[in-house]
């Protein structure tokens, strides 16, 4: 803080400032978003897809941009939560912005939410959403992804109408705000459709909600298996849908054969706004195959593997034991396990039980994070042997003692939450930049 404004002037100030506006840390509703940023006079002209779902979100988004980057477009990417640092939430051109961009930016909201009448109390995302927003709105965009932070209809960047909106997957997740069935999750993801619009859902099953959703909104609703599909065909993948069948495409660059079916949502949506961004195939296959993203399925270089996911529930987790199993043989699998005392921790352990030998748990950061007694009390309920539990006080010592036990054949797989991946990242990026002694 300077001694003649209040204001913070850094940007890790700023976040600390942000999460004090708000009484509560998640308050859905669109009212206070709209009314700042009407007084921001926030508009953006240029196509934008939004993706909400219960998984699937980070990866889709980043493939949309990398197919559009490859096709020559100047886009913004929007994503949550960030890993090791907040500039990785705003992308401009395929880069995070810088210290400068978001200064201006939370100055230029925070202005907004304090003049022109009551001051707008606004929660840390909302706050946040709405100054990527002002900057790109002034970026020369032109393409915009927005990723849903939580469910849809009453999240922060559902104030912006999306040309094509997509529903990636959907599963229990966040049921104290979202409900606690998939109709219900369902109805609220589906709130990002429009009118007139493509509605593009990438789950093969969904539920009845989404259709119903469409039909009142008048959305054009497209669902994987039925309208379009992708289709693995050994190391290659075919793709069917209205705007065509594409054959011999590469495989995304993200791991897992489950990518397929994100991918496939990717080319559905460019195929309904192809008029107004047109993507050849040259820029498809070269966007799929450039794709990356921190976190989803991370393989870190060097012995032993090391696998990093920030899988944190049952849906995301099955799919982790799934990719694990596609990979080369391991001696043994070592989990470092972190989660959130909110998430559905029996239901990730159930579903990756039976790929891991040894589990080292780690206590995450209090008022959310669940201690490693917790979860080693969840992992002895679910028939893990207590001689295979080994309980830490944060994430970095659980990382440590499972690096220091593995041999060169065994695998350390980390997952539980977002906070869990950034924690093994930070570990990673201290002794890759720690200098040697000589």
């Amino acid at each position: 803080m300077s001694a003649g404004d209040p204001r913070p002037v850094r940007v890790d100030d700023w976040l600390v400032y942000l999460e004090s506006l708000h009484p509560r840390a998640i308050a859905m509703g669109l009212e206070r978003v709209r009314a700042v940023m009407g007084r921001l006079d926030i508009r953006i002209d240029v196509p934008v897809f939004t993706i909400a779902g219960t998984n699937g979100k980070g990866s889709t988004s980043a493939m949309l941009e990398a197919v559009l980057r490859a096709a020559g477009y100047r886009t913004g990417l929007y994503q949550s939560p960030h890993l090791l640092r907040y500039h990785e939430r705003v992308r401009i051109d395929g880069r995070e912005v810088g210290d400068d961009d978001l200064l201006r930016a939370f100055d230029a909201v925070e202005d907004a939410r304090v003049s022109g009448g009551a001051v707008v109390p606004l929660t840390y995302f909302e706050f946040g959403t709405l100054a990527a927003l002002w900057l790109y709105a002034r970026a020369g965009l032109d393409a915009l992804v927005l990723e849903v932070g939580l469910g849809g209809r009453l999240d922060a960047v559902n104030a912006i109408d999306a040309d094509v909106a997509i529903v990636t997957s959907i599963d229990l997740d966040h049921t104290e705000w979202l409900g606690t069935t998939r109709e219900s999750i369902g109805r609220e993801k589906a709130g990002v459709f429009r009118a007139g619009r493509a509605a593009i859902c990438g789950d093969p099953d969904p539920p009845s909600s989404v259709a119903e959703v469409a039909a009142r909104t008048g959305a054009r609703l497209l669902v994987a298996g039925r309208d379009f599909a992708g289709t693995p065909e050994g190391r290659q993948w075919r793709y069917r849908g209205p705007g065509g069948d594409r054959y011999g495409l590469p495989l995304p660059a993200l791991p897992g054969a489950f990518q397929v079916g994100n991918a496939a949502c990717v080319i559905a949506a460019l195929d309904a706004i192809r008029d107004r961004l047109p993507v050849s195939s040259g820029a498809l296959r070269a966007g799929l195959v450039a794709v990356e993203l921190a976190g989803r399925f991370q393989v870190l270089p060097g012995r032993p593997t090391r696998v990093l996911d920030v899988a944190h529930n049952p849906q995301a987790a099955r799919t982790l034991a799934a990719t694990l199993g596609e990979m080369g043989y391991h001696a043994r699998t070592i989990a470092v396990l972190g989660m959130l005392g909110d998430k559905d921790i029996g239901g990730v352990i159930d579903a990756l039980r039976g790929r891991v030998d040894r589990w080292h748990v780690a206590t995450l950061p209090p008022p959310r994070g669940a201690d490693a007694s917790a979860l080693a009390g969840a992992l002895e309920r679910a028939g893990v042997a207590v001689s295979d539990i080994v309980r830490h006080d944060d994430v970095p010592a659980a990382w440590h003692a499972a690096v220091g036990a593995a041999g060169e054949t065994d695998r350390i797989v980390a997952f539980g939450s977002f906070l869990t991946v950034a924690a093994v990242l930070a570990v990673e990026r201290a002794a890759t930049n720690r200098p040697e002694r000589l």
